[in-house]
């Protein structure tokens, strides 16, 4: 852990508000306040957009924790040919920049592949988005064996996705692993007979709001 991570912001954002706080300094050691005031704005709002506070949520080995700070914008069952069965249960969270932008793992267990596929900027909160946008995907092997797959899509301002991860890393259900600048959507895909908890619209925060649970394995029963 690097001394910025003891900080209640996230490490990405400290060279953003060190260069504006220095020109804003800068610019009040001048005396220049036309062009002072509007950095320490723009330091301040940083501040706000980088804030990654401290979370913890108790959950069963079987809970899906949200990735995502946003909204809820899609809940269905998609085509996903590169996942068991061909078919997943689908959530999209929308963030936008007011949003906690930090992500966290759904799930603890091994992430088995990384994937970054080039595409467009549309608006992150568009069905054709989740294809049809840049996006880095995870794929998380849970301990039972079950397969997550985490999906960050970039948006039309969002142009910066952010992960930490590497194949054959272990994570633990709420780390956090990355972050996409400045608004945009993350999608999970889940096995079929995952059991759905949250709605279209409705409101969720990373590492602390339930949004399914893996239930049973069908291949036990």
């Amino acid at each position: 852990m690097s001394g910025f991570d003891k900080f209640p912001i996230a490490a990405s954002g400290w060279p953003y508000l060190i260069s504006f706080g220095g020109l804003a300094w800068v610019a009040f050691a001048l005396r220049v306040g036309w062009l002072a005031w509007p950095l320490l704005i723009i330091t301040a709002w940083m501040i706000w957009f980088f804030r990654d506070p401290a979370r913890f949520a108790p959950a069963g080995p079987e809970a899906v924790l949200s990735p995502a700070d946003g909204r809820v914008v899609a809940v269905e069952e998609v085509d996903r040919p590169d996942l068991p069965g061909g078919r997943a249960a689908m959530i999209s969270i929308f963030m936008n920049i007011f949003d906690v932008h930090v992500n966290r793992a759904p799930i603890s267990g091994k992430v088995v592949r990384l994937a970054h596929l080039p595409g467009g900027y549309m608006p992150a909160d568009r069905p054709g988005a989740r294809v049809d946008n840049e996006r880095q995907e995870v794929l998380i092997q849970g301990e039972d064996g079950r397969l997550v797959l985490v999906a960050q899509v970039a948006g039309l301002v969002a142009r910066r996705i952010e992960c930490r991860l590497a194949p054959g890393e272990w994570v633990h259900r709420g780390q956090r692993f990355g972050m996409i600048r400045f608004g945009s959507r993350l999608d999970i895909y889940l096995p079929p007979e995952t059991r759905v908890r949250v709605l279209p619209g409705q409101k969720v925060k990373a590492g602390l709001s339930l949004l399914a649970e893996l239930g049973s394995d069908p291949a036990e029963a």
